[in-house]
């Protein structure tokens, strides 16, 4: 057990009987009338919903013990996705649930960041940006318009992003991974 005096961004808290929530933000707050408290923005592991909730400073929270541990994605076989940890060359199965919409930006071999609490899975972090090829789009076609035009365009993976009219089938671009934004060719 800590108080809310520990509080950090991004570490995880287990409140509401169990629930993992990670802390997105906290504010210490003083009124010049009545006591202190904490305010924080918290982000549910599961379900990625986001509340805000309110402690009083000093009071008791239970901080959850999660291993984030660098690993390599190998494959996926249909409903879950295998990891290896490249220090002890375990294996860990991660659901498809958990990886969601990471998967599309998800590429064989690719270095990622699991997070882990009591042996299951809670969520993967992919690195800000990734290298992608690009596996079919249309070619550009000129009009009238007065800033840059996109298109839509199929990466290997599968997924579908927008990239500008120049770009060309087999062509390797950067993707931010948060937002599926074209960030720029790959030489």
């Amino acid at each position: 057990m800590a108080t809310t005096n520990d509080l950090k961004n991004g570490t995880t808290l287990k409140l509401d009987g169990g629930e993992l929530w990670n802390v997105v933000e906290f504010q210490h707050v003083k009124p010049g009338k009545g006591g202190a408290f904490v305010r924080t923005k918290l982000k549910n592991v599961t379900s990625g919903k986001v509340v805000d909730k309110t402690f009083n400073a000093g009071a008791k929270v239970e901080f959850a013990n999660v291993d984030r541990r660098e690993m390599q994605y190998l494959y996926s076989d249909g409903d879950s996705y295998i990891f290896m940890d490249t220090q002890t060359y375990d294996q860990l199965s991660v659901p498809s649930q958990v990886v969601g919409k990471n998967a599309d930006y998800l590429l064989e071999s690719a270095m990622v960041t699991v997070a882990v609490n009591d042996g299951n899975p809670l969520y993967i972090e992919l690195p800000a940006a990734v290298e992608v090829e690009i596996s079919q789009t249309d070619p550009g076609v000129q009009g009238d318009r007065s800033t840059g035009g996109t298109k839509p365009a199929t990466i290997e993976t599968g997924a579908t992003i927008q990239v500008p009219l120049f770009i060309t089938t087999g062509e390797r671009v950067k993707v931010d991974t948060r937002t599926g934004d074209y960030l720029g060719r790959v030489n």
